[in-house]
């Protein structure tokens, strides 16, 4: 199966909608606040600057943008559809955000016409990444900022026993669900080999112990397992049930690792 996050809305609604809810609780976790503050820290944001994001999916950290950098403009390009309008349903009262439908290896900007360029959770579902650094490159100004923030799908997990069902679901949705799980250790040569100047590189540890963020590695593995014909339904409410049970009971134990790599276009 391809990565669905690769034709979002060939995925369907609900599969769109599903995830931008885990987008957004994501998000609200710690953890990832924590991620995406250290690195908005490290940017300058003017007045009269515009910072745009470069895979948005529904918005939730073009929203934190839009907070760090105003009154300065934001722009959250999405090649789906259905995750542009979910990004504009949930926007608020933020008036100095916009969100547009665009690929990334093809932006709708004039050259050197932005100041930062953030990609969060992004190279991992592209097949061919270097066009999209080779865009951002284009695009930003001398002496803008490249930040890629994604995880290392390679060492994500979901279990707290051997061959525990939970961890299971997880190594499925890595392999079916992302493009590259591996993609984070190509980022200092993509960003190298299209002319960036590398400033930093840094790795956080996320845990996920008693919250629904990772469910959707368990339910949308256990619905593709039984459009498969390979497990039945009572499995798959197992499963989700097992997820729950686990959250509310304190023995739930999910681990990611995010890479942040902050750039300067020369």
């Amino acid at each position: 199966m391809a990565d669905p996050f690769q034709d979002v809305d060939a995925a369907g609604e609900e599969f769109i909608s599903a995830f931008a809810d885990s987008m957004d609780e994501r998000q609200s976790d710690p953890t990832m606040e924590k991620i995406v503050s250290k690195y908005l820290g490290r940017l300058a944001f003017s007045e009269d600057g515009l910072t745009v994001e470069v895979g948005c999916g529904a918005g939730a950290v073009t929203r934190r943008i839009a907070e760090k950098a105003y009154p300065g403009r934001v722009i959250g390009f999405e090649p789906s559809v259905g995750f542009v309008n979910e990004a504009k349903a949930r926007v608020g009262g933020r008036d100095n955000v916009a969100f547009e439908v665009a690929d990334g290896a093809s932006l709708p900007l004039e050259d050197g016409s932005v100041d930062n360029l953030i990609m969060h959770t992004v190279l991992t579902h592209v097949e061919y990444p270097a066009p999209l650094l080779n865009e951002a490159r284009r695009v930003l100004k001398s002496g803008g900022f490249l930040v890629v923030c994604d995880a290392d799908f390679s060492k994500a997990s979901l279990g707290n026993m051997p061959n525990d069902p939970l961890d299971a679901c997880a190594k499925i949705f890595v392999s079916e669900f992302v493009t590259d799980p591996h993609a984070v250790a190509k980022l200092q040569g993509l960003a190298t080999n299209a002319g960036f100047s590398i400033h930093d590189i840094s790795f956080q540890s996320r845990s996920v112990l008693d919250n629904d963020q990772m469910l959707p590695w368990v339910e949308e593995t256990g619905k593709l397992l039984m459009k498969r014909g390979e497990i039945g339904e009572a499995l798959h409410t197992g499963l989700v049930a097992e997820y729950r049970r686990r959250a509310r009971e304190g023995t739930l134990y999910g681990y990611q690792v995010f890479a942040t790599l902050i750039a300067k276009c020369p």
